[in-house]
C-alpha cells in the first residue's frame, strides 16, 4: 500500500542525504521521482545535502498546488512513480493535505523530510500537519550532536553568534555561515534552555579564572 512517510530529525542528521539516497536507489530500478523542496540552501529548485550532493527539484512555493502539479505531470505523459519532499516543515498545512491526497487518490508513495520544531521549540505548521496525517513517522538514526557531546534534540538560531528566541519562524541561514549572519546550531535540551551555544561555551572556557589572593 502507498504511504505518506515523514522522516524527521534535527538539523545535521542527514535528512537530505537520505532523500537523495532513496532517489538514487529507486532510479536504479527504473522508478522516477518527482522531487519538491522549499528554501534549500543551494537555491531555488534544488535539493542538496551537506555532503555536496545536489539534484534538480520543483520549488514548492506557498501558492503551489502539489496535487495539481502531479496530476498535470501525469496528464502530459510524464512518468511519476513516487514523490520526495524535502524541507517539508516549510510547507503549508494545505500542501500537506495535498500530499496525503496524492497517496490516497493517485496511489503514489510520498516521502517527506523535515525538522519538527523551530528555534523556539515550536512545531512548524507543516510538520504538525504531517504528524497528524502521516501513515508512518520515522526518526532518523544518524543523531546530531550538541557541542557538549550529548544527543542534539533542539535547533537554535544565532545572530552575530548569539542565540535568539524571538523573530520570524522562517529565516534562511546555515550551520556554517559567518558569525555576523543568521546561523543555526543543534543543541541538547539543557544547553538550549540555557541559551549556551558552542561559541558562548568556548568564550566562557577562555575566560580567565579568578586567582586566589595569597596573603604575605
Amino acid at each position: 500500500m502507498p504511504e505518506l512517510v515523514f522522516f524527521s530529525g534535527t538539523m545535521d542528521c542527514g535528512k537530505s542525504t537520505l532523500a537523495l539516497q532513496i532517489a538514487h536507489n529507486r532510479s536504479a530500478r527504473g522508478l522516477r521521482a518527482l522531487i519538491f523542496t522549499r528554501d534549500d540552501r543551494a537555491g531555488e529548485g534544488k535539493l542538496s545535502s551537506r555532503l555536496g550532493l545536489v539534484t534538480e527539484a520543483v520549488e514548492a512555493t506557498p501558492e503551489k498546488d502539489l496535487y495539481g502539479h502531479v496530476v498535470d505531470q501525469v496528464s502530459q505523459g510524464g512518468k511519476v512513480d513516487y514523490l520526495i519532499v524535502d524541507e517539508a516543515q516549510f510547507l503549508t498545512p494545505e500542501q500537506i493535505d495535498q500530499l496525503a491526497r496524492v497517496v490516497d487518490d493517485l496511489n503514489l508513495d510520498v516521502f517527506a523530510f523535515g525538522i519538527t520544531t523551530d528555534f523556539r521549540t515550536k512545531l512548524f505548521p507543516g510538520s504538525r500537519r504531517l504528524i497528524e496525517l502521516a501513515d508512518r513517522i520515522e526518526t532518523l538514526q544518524v543523531e546530531a550532536m550538541c557541542w557538549c557531546g550529548a544527543r542534539a534534540t533542539h535547533n537554535a538560531r544565532t545572530v552575530g553568534g548569539e542565540m535568539v528566541v524571538e523573530g520570524e519562524q522562517v529565516v534562511v541561514g546555515d550551520v556554517s555561515g559567518p558569525a555576523a549572519e543568521v546561523g543555526y546550531e543543534v543543541l541538547c535540551r539543557r544547553h538550549h534552555r540555557r541559551r549556551m551555544t558552542s561559541a558562548s561555551a568556548h568564550a566562557g572556557a577562555l575566560s580567565p579564572d579568578v586567582l586566589p589572593v595569597v596573603s604575605a
